[in-house]
């Protein structure tokens, strides 16, 4: 990791070690500044992968090292410096957060907030209850708390699930002894996601 991402040194030195020795390293290059990380960064690792044609003497062909790399920009930050959830968070991003730091891997697939199941991994299968704030709308009417109704109305897991449901909601109304017999637990926003 590079967190003067700069020219691309660091990136660089790791595609080359792996088109050496046939290894599998991994890069992350952070460039604070977008016009340096878009025009210079990856202009350059893009060259290095697909090879290029030298523009200064012995004007020669580069052979591409092979490899590649993602481009990625940071969205908004998930929690605000109270470590609530930011109003400016959406379902899909925090449904990813929440997904891959309960489960270690990335999201099945991109949630779109018309369901609160956002996928299975191993024996959780994990549901989120969240709808961003809006001024005078109590937290239970937006669907943003577990309560009996919502509990009974969740999504049900693949067919042959047998590990339990993970809820993750603003709230729960749901008593402890039902939570368990139904093999859910409930995990509470922002308090119990990980990464706060």
């Amino acid at each position: 990791m590079d967190s003067f991402g700069g020219s691309g040194t660091t990136g660089h030195a790791v595609l080359d070690l792996n088109k050496r020795d046939k290894g599998n390293r991994k890069f992350i290059l952070i460039e604070m500044q977008t016009h340096i990380a878009e025009t210079v960064t990856a202009k350059r690792l893009k060259s290095l992968v697909d090879g290029y044609d030298s523009k200064v003497e012995p004007y020669e062909t580069v052979p591409p090292l092979g490899g590649g790399f993602r481009y990625c920009r940071l969205g908004v930050p998930l929690f605000n410096e109270f470590g609530d959830i930011d109003n400016a968070v959406n379902f899909t991003d925090l449904a990813a957060h929440i997904f891959f730091a309960e489960t270690g891997v990335p999201i099945p697939s991109k949630a779109d907030g018309n369901s609160p199941y956002l996928g299975k991994h191993g024996e959780k299968a994990v549901y989120l209850l969240f709808a961003p704030g809006q001024e005078g709308t109590p937290r239970e009417a937006m669907g943003n708390v577990l309560t009996p109704d919502a509990l009974a109305n969740l999504p049900a897991p693949p067919e042959g699930f047998e590990g339990s449901r993970v809820v993750y909601a603003e709230g729960c109304t749901v008593a402890p002894d039902r939570l368990k017999s139904e093999g859910v637990v409930f995990k509470q926003i922002p308090y119990q996601v990980e990464g706060v």
